[in-house]
């Protein structure tokens, strides 16, 4: 079967989309990328709340899709909203990456005193995620935290340039590219630290892609179905239930994580939710059942006491 695979031209999303068009054609499938220009691509020296609503990255791609100029979408998951169009369903979720952040630091801004966030007083972080914003400040209100927009290679560029002390990047973004290359993207020298995702909560489904279609393209859901991973898919079931409970876009610093790894069919899910003035309010909760585990952690999150 033929399958036009549309995508974002970044290299990691055409690392992400050429993975996934790797493992269908080893099923017996012949391919196609279509490259979409997304809003969120082309308005680079912005931050995300002046571009538009959650979505800025997927809007076009899933009008692709909708127009019958591609067959399946590959999207970094937590770009796609809480709500997409009724005509298009997330069809599979490969097995996920690290979800966690990674903070990468200048050798001459490292500062090891700190275990959680290894930098100097006062030094200046690159990020245009509101939810890194407002875990970078709760966490270390010294720091100068600006404006970092691009795709991965452009703001590692910005770090080895010295526009910024340090910056905070997905680590599965990070592992994606270097496995795509060969060769590491981060030279030796920056410091590189693993947030814990306990404390410093990811962007739900972060780490995860979306394979998503058409709902009545039954031949088409039939060929990506074998790419879901079931595992990946109960836990970010909870991350996205709770996502859509808090309706959540790039204007609120949200962020949920949910951990698998312990006792695979318990799940333990960690949120965190900004306020006005950098208050935090932090929630976590163990279960079964993942919209339910998301459905109690949002009744205890949004009464809980701000820290």
């Amino acid at each position: 079967m033929r399958l036009r695979i549309a995508t974002r031209g970044s290299d990691l999303a055409r690392a992400q989309s050429t993975d996934v068009a790797r493992r269908l054609e080893a099923a017996g499938h012949t391919t196609e990328l279509v490259f979409i220009s997304t809003a969120g691509d082309r308005a680079v020296d912005r931050a995300f709340n002046e571009v538009g609503s959650f979505g800025v990255f997927v809007r076009e791609i899933e009008t692709a899709l909708l127009e019958d100029r591609a067959d399946v979408a590959v999207h970094s998951y937590k770009d796609l909203p809480s709500y997409s169009p009724d005509a298009l369903v997330v069809a599979a979720v490969p097995e996920r990456l690290d979800a966690a952040d990674v903070l990468l630091v200048r050798p001459e801004a490292a500062d090891a005193g700190d275990a959680i966030l290894p930098l100097r007083r006062g030094a200046r972080v690159g990020t245009s995620s509101a939810r890194r914003r407002a875990l970078l400040a709760s966490a270390r209100p010294d720091l100068e935290i600006g404006l970092l927009r691009g795709n991965v290679p452009t703001r590692v560029r910005a770090l080895l340039d010295g526009k910024f002390d340090a910056i905070v990047l997905a680590a599965a973004g990070l592992a994606r590219l270097d496995r795509a290359s060969g060769v590491s993207l981060v030279p030796a020298p920056m410091v590189r630290t693993r947030l814990d995702p306990r404390r410093f909560v990811p962007a739900p489904a972060q780490g995860a892609i979306a394979v998503q279609v058409r709902r009545d393209a039954a031949a088409v859901l039939a060929a990506v179905a074998p790419l879901n991973d079931a595992s990946t898919e109960r836990a970010l079931r909870a991350e996205r239930a709770l996502l859509g409970l808090a309706e959540a876009g790039c204007q609120l610093p949200f962020g949920a994580w949910c951990d698998r790894r312990e006792q695979r069919d318990t799940l333990h899910l960690y949120a965190v939710m900004g306020h006005e003035g950098g208050a935090i309010a932090r929630c976590d909760s163990v279960g079964d059942d993942p919209e339910t585990l998301a459905a109690a952690v949002w009744g205890r999150l949004s009464s809980e006491a701000i820290v």
